[in-house]
């Protein structure tokens, strides 16, 4: 790296780092308003971990804003740039836009793979650990904790509810389950009408109740000893529904993706997942790409007041559309590759169009 490098990545890399860290001080502002969780969090496990899990939920939150604040701290550098004159001098020697942006490009990239691979599984484990939020996420379980699942065998269908469930480790076909208070709603079978178990256990493709009621209408309640009631759930669905992806580490998200899923919206879920994680370094350096684009030009003047409201609001709409086919993506309504993938491609392709035309004069 030669002293054009380290002054361009200074400047840049500065702004950067100050933006994240006022969005970071604003979000613990956010966190810790939160009294109520914070006294609950203090009084169960202690104020050590009650201060670490706002710190941790902050910086999940500053995570999920990246590359709007790299976008803003990257348009805000440049902008120093711009007023001091060092771009201007860039250009008269000879440099082009490109030989500029190499090391802040370099830099980014090397952020997005540091995130990717450590600071946000780390991150998420940590907060999953304190934070009774994060632990009560799963979409199957109810406010009060209660688990509901539709479950299917061949071509019938029960509905399956647990007071409580509780795993035993491990992860896809390692993992154990174990539910009690348990009731079956059966719909249409000859067996019964519904089940009831003080508790029952989850093996791959049956639920076992050591002891179960059958009870049916006009009938007198038969109780049956290690009952088996077949599902087509596989280990790795129930896993996903008692921890979405959305609280899961890279390494966890990897070792979900190789096994066997048969409900298409929890695979189109942790492929999104695992996908947007994955395109973060792309993704920022996206972002990257539009702030020079809106920022690199000539200037007669030193009025700089439209250059940062056109950031805010490009940094706002990569939020959005970001957030947008991040849901889409989960619910199956797109593609989850593409829903994980495309922003960050298009944000390269709009900065890297804008910045060919104004710099070479052609796209």
């Amino acid at each position: 790296m030669n002293r054009l490098d380290r002054i361009v990545l200074g400047r840049i890399g500065s702004r950067i780092l100050l933006t994240v860290g006022i969005v970071f001080g604003l979000i613990m502002l956010v966190e810790a308003l939160d009294t109520w969780r914070f006294q609950f969090l203090t009084e169960a496990v202690g104020i050590h971990a009650a201060l670490l899990t706002v710190f941790v939920s902050a910086v999940l939150w500053c995570i999920k804003t990246l590359p709007v604040t790299v976008l803003l701290g990257a348009t805000v550098g440049m902008l120093e740039l711009q007023a001091r004159n060092e771009l201007t001098v860039l250009k008269t020697a000879g440099f082009s836009i490109w030989r500029v942006m190499r090391a802040p490009l370099l830099a980014v990239f090397a952020l997005g793979l540091f995130v990717t691979f450590y600071a946000e599984s780390a991150a998420t484990a940590i907060n999953r650990s304190y934070n009774y939020q994060a632990r009560n996420e799963a979409s199957a379980r109810t406010p009060t904790g209660e688990l509901w699942l539709e479950q299917l065998a061949g071509d019938k269908r029960y509905v399956l509810m647990a007071g409580s469930v509780s795993s035993g480790g491990g992860l896809g076909t390692e993992a154990s389950y174990r539910i009690k208070d348990a009731v079956a709603y059966l719909f249409d079978w000859p067996e019964g009408d519904h089940i009831e178990a003080p508790e029952g256990n989850f093996t791959n493709g049956a639920w076992v109740f050591p002891t179960a009621k059958i009870f049916k209408v006009g009938a007198t309640a038969v109780t049956v000893e290690n009952y088996s009631l077949p599902t087509a759930t596989t280990p790795f669905d129930l896993q996903l529904r008692l921890r979405p992806p959305a609280t899961m580490t890279l390494t966890e998200l990897w070792t979900a993706l190789t096994g066997t899923i048969s409900e298409p919206e929890l695979l189109a879920a942790l492929v999104n997942r695992t996908g947007r994680m994955l395109a973060l370094p792309i993704l920022l350096t996206g972002s990257l790409f539009i702030a020079f684009a809106f920022t690199a030009g000539y200037r007669r003047t030193n009025k700089y007041g439209a250059s940062v409201i056109v950031a805010i609001i490009l940094g706002f709409l990569v939020f959005v559309i970001t957030e947008m086919a991040d849901r889409a993506g989960s619910s199956g309504a797109l593609d989850p590759v593409l829903a994980a993938a495309g922003p960050a491609l298009v944000a390269i392709v709009i900065g890297a169009t804008i910045l060919l035309r104004k710099e070479d004069g052609r796209v």
